[in-house]
């Protein structure tokens, strides 16, 4: 199954402005990660990027995974690009 890199954004004042919608964030990643689609997620150390790697069967199935987080529909994630990846080792 192909798999997919997500390189996105955070809002100005993150660690704030997350916190009503952590909870429900973080259970659908959980999610994510039990199904097998999300393989891996963070912020950078500074918490101003986010990355992100998925195995799925298209980069609409990714994009809908993100569009539905939380983080996304609340402005916390604010732009984000996904890449098909070769993933060689």
């Amino acid at each position: 199954m192909p798999k997919y890199v997500m390189f996105g954004t955070y809002c100005e004042n993150v660690l704030e402005k997350r916190e009503p919608y952590r909870a429900a964030h973080l259970e659908g990643l959980k999610q994510q990660k039990e199904s097998g689609v999300l393989l891996t997620i963070g912020p950078t150390q500074d918490v101003t990027k986010v990355f992100g790697i998925y195995e799925a069967e298209d980069e609409a199935t990714v994009r809908q995974l993100i569009e539905s987080d939380p983080y996304w529909q609340n402005g916390i994630w604010t732009e984000y690009e996904v890449k098909a990846w070769i993933q060689v080792y």
